[in-house]
């Protein structure tokens, strides 16, 4: 168990104390996306669907919700980023969600990214309900994280 630093060495939850840790520069991107029928894909790329400018709302979400992961995740810190990006391209019969998160802190924002993207897609999924139910999230991962004591990370093709 010692290996995982949210837990004690009781086994009990706890948040890391990043304190002592210097700030550095801390940047992480993230991904995922979200399938659907081509009737759904042309109302969220074409702002014709029920709700309106589907792709805009997306990412306000996931920006919006890039600030408040310390609130939604457990033991995650409250971080003042410095920057949140959610950028939406459509593949094939989806819409793929990138973030990027960054900040000058003593812990990263991989979370951040993360979650930008998880909630981007979730809007995307609200916003097209009407057209397509069976519209399918997936591959939400981390692409790449920088600074830190663990330095640069990138996942490998």
């Amino acid at each position: 168990m010692s290996d995982l630093t949210h837990l004690d060495e009781h086994g009990a939850a706890r948040m890391v104390d990043v304190g002592a840790k210097p700030s550095t520069a801390r940047r992480a991107v993230a991904s995922g996306r979200i399938r659907m029928t081509d009737q759904a894909l042309e109302a969220l790329t074409q702002g014709s669907g029920p709700k309106g400018d589907a792709l805009a709302a997306a990412r306000i979400a996931g920006i919006m919700a890039a600030k408040r992961t310390g609130d939604l995740i457990p033991l995650c810190h409250p971080l003042s980023l410095d920057a949140v990006t959610v950028d939406l391209t459509v593949e094939g019969d989806a819409i793929r969600a990138t973030a990027t998160a960054s900040l000058t802190g003593r812990t990263g924002v991989e979370m951040e990214a993360m979650t930008a993207v998880s909630v981007a897609l979730l809007t995307l999924y609200d916003m097209g309900k009407a057209v397509d139910r069976a519209m399918v999230i997936e591959d939400v991962r981390l692409i790449a994280k920088s600074g830190g004591k663990s330095g640069d990370w990138r996942e490998q093709p």
